[in-house]
């Protein structure tokens, strides 16, 4: 009897390694982390995940150059600094993506796109950061029927403290590195949304929409 082999698939180019066959286990792929890595690394890589898979393909945090040479492999989304390509077809609850500021837009379009990428519908409600508590007030009715919410805000970052409890969904939170005085770039949000009064709220690392995305894929069933 032969042992079966469970070595996963890997696609060695030399400067990276990439896991070919981590959507069978885990329901997503690899996203291809662009900051560190040169225009022409990018373009391989992803080329080869077109060429290898039938999966999307996610780039994340581009700089000019880097999106620059991608555009030529012609991208199905582009959101700021993400790229992607081959979406996945829409399925699943919706994702609301929920910012304090426009300020933390950088970090709405990780997000936005990982999830687009997905398959996931996703609805944006842009700057209702409780200091106008009224614009979250008003905007309760587009919140209340989604799958999970992913809350986006930097300074006090008290957004999914309140939404918490207004709310059933579940909340992914995101602090980001925006604001004044003692903010520490993200970690007096960070610290604030990890000691939150409001029970079952999930916190990621500061400015990491893309892992906020991911949370809430796996929240609501990402596709396998």
């Amino acid at each position: 009897m032969h042992e079966q082999d469970v070595t996963p698939l890997v696609a060695d180019l030399g400067h990276s390694r990439l896991d070919l066959e981590r959507p069978s286990r885990i329901g997503m792929p690899e996203a291809v982390f662009a900051a560190g890595k040169t225009p022409d690394q990018c373009v391989e890589i992803v080329e080869r995940f077109l060429s290898d898979t039938d999966q999307p393909v996610i780039v994340t945090r581009c700089g000019p150059d880097h999106r620059a040479a991608l555009a030529e492999l012609d991208p199905h989304g582009t959101w700021s600094a993400t790229l992607t390509w081959r979406h996945a077809s829409a399925r699943g609850g919706t994702v609301a993506v929920v910012s304090g500021g426009t300020s933390d837009e950088p970090v709405v379009h990780e997000c936005v796109g990982t999830l687009t990428a997905m398959g996931a519908p996703v609805r944006v409600v842009r700057d209702v950061g409780v200091a106008g508590l009224h614009r979250l007030l008003g905007s309760l009715d587009d919140l209340t029927d989604v799958a999970a919410v992913v809350t986006v805000a930097g300074m006090e970052a008290a957004l999914p403290t309140v939404l918490a409890g207004l709310i059933p969904a579940p909340i992914v939170a995101v602090p980001t590195s925006v604001g004044y005085g003692t903010t520490f770039d993200g970690l007096t949000a960070l610290l604030s949304m990890m000691s939150s009064c409001a029970p079952g709220i999930s916190v990621v690392g500061i400015d990491n929409g893309y892992g906020a995305a991911c949370a809430a894929l796996r929240i609501i069933g990402a596709p396998r």
